[in-house]
């Protein structure tokens, strides 16, 4: 295989690391992404940087923690100044392409929750002439995700290169409410498309489950099957050019975030009476830790929102059916996958073609009684696939500890180009391998800054967890509880040893190497330029 392969990546939104065949789902079948790890290694224990969208994927692109690229929370577009590794490949001759959703831009035009506080009587504002601890950066266009882009239904053009794409079919939002330019295509294909998108016309059904809409929208119009369409196009149009170039090409799915929207068949291709409840649904007569106890008592009070994206506490019949709704959301996107998979092999693309798939974060689907993501670090929510094929690799899974940080110094070791000072993560290139592996780690941090009160917080909660190998450690600003689970003796994360005294020497060893990984990520770039 050359030294400058293809790669075809593959992410999916809000996807839990347990919701494939080939990572043990007990009823779900995903013939065609099963097929990657078929040629490939299989990580066991990936986590993200944040288990909230616009700062992990800003993390995946840039291959730096959200406290130094800068978007700490959704609502914060990623500084078109960053480097991102897609940016540099494009220099160094690659073709990059992003098929789908981006999500590194704000996308739904919403006001900010987490504003700064009056001004004080009697005193100068500074926030019309220096707002911000670093000048903002006026030249970008940050409102190419922006709804007023596309809701029109007229088409439009982003400015290229986008963050290092040089090709982009945008998808904006989810389920069958997703804008951008699969909008417009949608608008041209069905002039009846914004009847076929509103909820009012939605076909008849009798799942009692927040946020289960059964879209009139076909299956051959649905976002899932746009990025497939647009996916297969770039392929065909990168062997018409019958060139060396080798390619980036990232298809990336808003499925199966919710709303739980799958068309046609596939919304009742699995049956709520067949999923199984989590184990950690039900505390019984444990305590559970205060985020959780909050959720429950908001739902049982009739105070929780339900149709928003918050995270709220849900009841049986209801994890059942967004369990099942969403893997037939999965099970599309398998099939989609199998079709772009045969494309590359039709094309003759396959034997030098990186294959990758993973998700942007997971999502609770019952866990602990939850549903969405929010500010707790269970691990439905921070564990997601990463599965890396080669062509003739063998299958293979590997429990080295791993995260969304690493995914950029991956893709640019393989691709043989150095990377930029100030990425941070580690190359997992020894560990697809099953080489020894020198840069392995202890450890993995994974960073939460929320805009939205909470949960019970009683400030926008500022959160740190730190995971090893049997332990995961999380604590938040301000508060005087926390957790500590032992996750090989309780994989279901439903002891929290936090305040037990035999658990204290631990807590304490837990705490010091957070506080040492903490500072191994402090950034390191711009470098020095002189001595003094």
């Amino acid at each position: 295989m050359a030294d400058r392969p293809n790669f075809l990546f593959i992410i999916t939104d809000q996807h839990r690391g347990d919701h494939l065949s080939c990572t043990g789902h007990p009823v779900l079948k995903t013939p065609h992404i099963d097929s990657i790890a078929a040629q490939g290694t299989k990580f066991d224990r990936f986590y993200v940087a944040t288990p909230v969208c616009q700062p992990n994927r800003s993390t995946l692109v840039t291959g730096r923690m959200p406290s130094l690229h800068g978007v700490r929370s959704n609502g914060i577009p990623l500084d078109m100044r960053a480097s991102t590794f897609v940016e540099g490949m494009r220099v160094n001759g690659y073709s990059t392409a992003l098929v789908g959703k981006s999500h590194i831009q704000n996308m739904t035009g919403l006001p900010a929750m987490h504003t700064r506080p009056d001004t004080k009587d009697g005193y100068t504002s500074l926030r019309d002439k220096m707002p911000e601890a670093f000048q903002a950066d006026t030249e970008g266009d940050y409102d190419q995700e922006h709804p007023d882009r596309w809701k029109s239904g007229e088409p439009y053009d982003l400015d290229l290169p986008f963050y290092g794409f040089e090709h982009v079919d945008l998808c904006t939002e989810h389920s069958d409410h997703v804008g951008g330019q699969y909008y417009t295509w949608f608008k041209e294909k069905r002039p009846d498309a914004d009847d076929l998108r509103n909820r009012d016309n939605q076909f008849d059904h009798d799942y009692v489950a927040p946020q289960a809409y059964r879209t009139s929208i076909p299956e051959e119009f649905y976002p899932t099957s746009y990025i497939k369409e647009k996916t297969l196009k770039y392929i065909d149009g990168h062997v018409a050019k019958d060139n060396d170039q080798p390619f980036f090409l990232m298809a990336s799915f808003p499925d199966p975030h919710h709303p739980f929207t799958p068309p046609g068949k596939y919304w009742d291709m699995y049956k709520p009476e067949d999923m199984e409840l989590p184990a950690s649904f039900d505390y019984g007569n444990v305590e559970p830790p205060p985020h959780v106890k909050w959720a429950r008592e908001m739902r049982v009070s009739g105070k929780a929102v339900i149709d928003s994206q918050s995270a709220y506490a849900v009841y049986k019949q209801e994890v059942l059916e967004s369990r099942a709704l969403t893997c037939g959301m999965i099970a599309m996107i398998d099939d989609a996958v199998g079709e772009i998979l045969v494309k590359l092999d039709e094309a003759g693309l396959s034997d030098n073609t990186i294959v990758v798939f993973t998700a942007d974060h997971g999502d609770f689907l019952g866990d602990h009684g939850l549903m969405l993501k929010g500010p707790a670090h269970f691990e439905g929510v921070t564990r997601v696939p990463f599965i890396w094929s080669e062509p003739g690799a063998e299958a293979k899974s590997t429990d080295t500890l791993a995260s969304t940080v690493d995914i950029a110094q991956t893709i640019l070791d393989r691709a043989r180009i150095e990377p930029y000072n100030g990425i941070q993560g580690r190359s997992l290139v020894n560990a697809i391998k099953g080489d020894t592996d020198p840069e392995a780690v202890d450890s993995v941090i994974v960073e939460d800054d929320q805009q939205r009160v909470y949960f019970g917080y009683t400030k926008p909660p500022r959160i740190r967890s730190l995971i090893t190998d049997t332990y995961r450690l999380t604590v938040s600003a301000g508060e005087t509880w926390g957790e500590l689970y032992d996750l090989k003796a309780d994989p279901d994360e439903m002891n929290n040893l936090f305040d037990d005294p035999g658990h204290a020497a631990i807590r304490a060893e837990l705490f010091e190497r957070l506080s040492f990984r903490q500072m191994e990520l402090v950034d390191t770039s711009p470098m020095p330029t002189m001595r003094a």
